[in-house]
């Protein structure tokens, strides 16, 4: 994976980041939803496990680093079931999550996903999986910075449910 992908992507979430922190307008009145702390639990999870699988794939050095973690490195690397596992249940995870979600952001997600998946286990070029990561990759940080509104902020005005 080109460092260029990781950079860009970070630098794009960071700046979803810094309008969420300096525009008073977000979460999107509307069609944000407040997460429980369940809720939010599961969709730190769902992100610590795709992140878990992108980097046991393209970082391996950096995974292997983590004491214990061959045997995962290894399954993920295999592109079998276990791998399959390893992606589908963070998936679901985040998805879980974000339940509360608007339908249509939620559908959006679902079908990032579905395609970083496919795109993955199907045989396609990398160039057109590490594109479709990119995209999923910004609209996981496009949900996560201007829709969701965390446990811990309560403003009235967003509580609607």
């Amino acid at each position: 994976m080109p460092s260029e992908f990781v950079v860009i992507l970070a630098v794009v979430a960071l700046l979803l980041l810094l309008s969420r922190l300096l525009v008073p307008a977000l979460p999107l009145k509307g069609l944000s939803a407040r997460l429980t702390t369940l809720d939010f639990s599961l969709a730190a999870a769902g992100l610590l496990g795709l992140i878990l699988h992108c980097t046991s794939m393209f970082y391996r050095p950096l995974v292997a680093s983590i004491p214990g973690s061959t045997a995962v490195i290894s399954q993920i690397n295999s592109m079998g079931t276990a791998s399959v596992i390893w992606y589908v249940v963070p998936s679901l995870l985040l998805l879980f999550g974000l339940r509360r979600q608007n339908f249509v952001v939620l559908t959006v997600l679902a079908a990032a996903l579905a395609a970083v998946g496919v795109t993955m286990y199907n045989g396609a070029a990398l160039s057109t999986h590490l594109n479709t990561a990119f995209a999923a990759g910004l609209v996981i940080a496009a949900i996560m910075f201007l829709l969701v509104v965390p446990p811990w902020q309560i403003k009235p005005e967003l509580l609607s449910s």
